[in-house]
């Protein structure tokens, strides 16, 4: 019988249920490594311990911070596992996070899990128990001490029952792809990150592009829990050195990926479950760990339309969570249907097309083809002609920072799309686009004429790369979007503060 494969296990509950200990206890790991969380008892930063089961599975653990605040950290943690350990304190209750944390859940579309009602050695553990089965009625739920270790037993065998029940994401198609949540430098071996990896599997040697920005960079080494591997697959914890990028060039909401794999998107057409929210209201977009203001503009039924005010690193089929800005609280989310979508209403043949995405129905075909090939529109038209992929390039090249519109640069959609996927055309802000070179080369003049002069002008940038005030300014926006610069109120830019603050040792 093969190795069932790598799950990644999340924390969830209110501030003060006793999340970190119990991980502690059934880990051995203390997840709170910051001094600041040690002093005052609160979890603030996402921590990582591995679980052995009763059954020898090994489980990666990721403990989430309960308090409000950090609701943003809770789901920048969540977004990449398969099941959940929620935690309620028998002596609280279910409290507020307790029940957003659960929505945030129901949104990501994870359903496996167990509910641990902890503190079960001061209070009676059956009110909490009843309300636990209210909130999370398909799930088993156990009352547990921490401190006594009371219940741990009983709570171990029902993770390693809910892990059997949920599905590796190790072995299915795809391309590696890995949402950063955390950088650091390691003295003498340079940049390392960490995250989940979504899909696929990196091995040792791999060249990765690094979004935002399109950047290539190497994968010197591999850890999985501190332990040296040469390759990981989907639904791991893992940490990557890093070659060929500096710290302040890397940070959490980043992301690592085959090269054309990702792309930086900002109108995501998506089937959303969502409470009370109107249409073109102001909302928090969450994916990966990653998120941006933007607007919900409703279509039809459960189809909306999310307009970002700042790229978010999304393919179709990806989860997104919802949260309104104020008061702020999570209403919902759901499923993306077309990551790379452009503004539009509601046309009648385009919700048509999102129903059926949504569904998991093949798309109409084209007259020419024969019925027993169904495919999705945007992959029915034929690949486009060698010499106009070939001119389009060429074009694309030749505007270089200067920036090509997508009319200018072609008018068949196809040429465009190829462009996109082979990671030759990047887009900048709005519908211009760049050549990938460009992109490192212009982030690496805005940020020495920052060093050198304080801070950018629209002016000054438009003078240093002899192109236009647009093409300036989608620059400008374009690195703001990827946190490279930061926008004062009288538009001067400035670096922001990962390119400032002294790298760790």
């Amino acid at each position: 019988m093969s190795e069932p494969g790598p799950l990644t296990l999340g924390t969830a509950g209110h501030i003060d249920h006793g999340k970190t200990l119990l991980v502690q206890r059934l880990t051995g790991v203390d997840t709170d490594r910051l001094p600041e969380e040690r002093r005052r008892g609160i979890t603030i930063v996402l921590g990582y311990a591995p679980l052995v089961l009763p059954s020898g599975r090994r489980l990666s653990v990721v403990d989430v911070p309960g308090h409000e605040r950090f609701v943003r950290t809770m789901v920048a943690g969540a977004t990449g596992i398969d099941l959940f350990l929620m935690v309620i304190a028998a002596d609280d209750g279910v409290k507020p996070q307790t029940v957003e944390h659960a929505a945030v859940l129901r949104a990501l579309h994870v359903t496996e899990g167990v509910v641990a009602v902890t503190k079960a050695d001061v209070a009676d553990p059956g009110p909490a128990l009843e309300a636990a089965r209210e909130l999370l009625p398909a799930q088993e739920a156990i009352a547990c001490s921490s401190r006594s270790g009371s219940g741990l037993d009983e709570l171990r065998a029902a993770l390693d029952r809910a892990a059997a029940r949920s599905t590796s994401r190790a072995g299915t198609p795809g391309a590696p792809i890995l949402h950063i949540d955390r950088a650091f430098s390691v003295q003498g071996r340079g940049v390392v990150v960490t995250g989940t990896l979504w899909s696929g599997t990196v091995r040792e040697g791999d060249t990765l592009a690094l979004l935002p920005g399109d950047a290539r960079v190497r994968i010197r080494g591999l850890q999985v829990h501190d332990v040296p591997v040469t390759e990981a697959a989907a639904g791991q914890r893992v940490a990557a050195n890093l070659g060929g990028v500096r710290l302040r060039d890397v940070a959490r909401g980043d992301a690592l990926a085959a090269p054309g794999a990702l792309a930086e998107v900002d109108v995501l057409d998506c089937a959303l479950e969502l409470t009370d929210v109107r249409h073109g209201e102001r909302v928090r977009v969450h994916h990966g760990t990653r998120d941006a203001t933007g607007r919900a503009a409703h279509l039809d039924g459960d189809l909306w339309q999310l307009r970002l005010a700042r790229p978010l690193l999304a393919r179709d089929g990806d989860r997104v969570v919802v949260r309104r800005l104020a008061p702020p609280d999570t209403v919902g989310g759901g499923v993306v249907l077309e990551a790379a979508a452009r503004r539009h209403g509601r046309r009648e043949e385009v919700l048509d097309r999102l129903r059926r995405r949504r569904d998991g129905e093949p798309e109409p075909q084209l007259e020419s083809e024969p019925a027993q090939q169904p495919v999705r529109a945007v992959e029915a038209a034929p690949a486009p002609p060698a010499a106009e992929l070939a001119a389009a390039h060429e074009r694309l090249r030749e505007a270089g920072v200067a920036l090509i519109s997508e009319t200018q640069l072609t008018e068949d959609g196809a040429v465009l799309h190829a462009l996109r996927e082979a990671g030759e055309a990047v887009r900048v802000s709005g519908r211009l686009y760049a050549p990938r070179e460009a992109v490192p080369e212009v982030r690496e003049r805005v940020i020495e004429l920052i060093q050198a002069e304080g801070d950018i002008t629209l002016a000054r940038l438009r003078d240093a790369l002899g192109t236009s005030r647009k093409s300036a300014q989608a620059w400008l926006e374009h690195f703001d979007g990827a946190r490279v610069t930061v926008r004062l109120p009288d538009d001067r830019r400035v670096l922001s503060r990962r390119y400032t603050q002294p790298q760790a040792r």
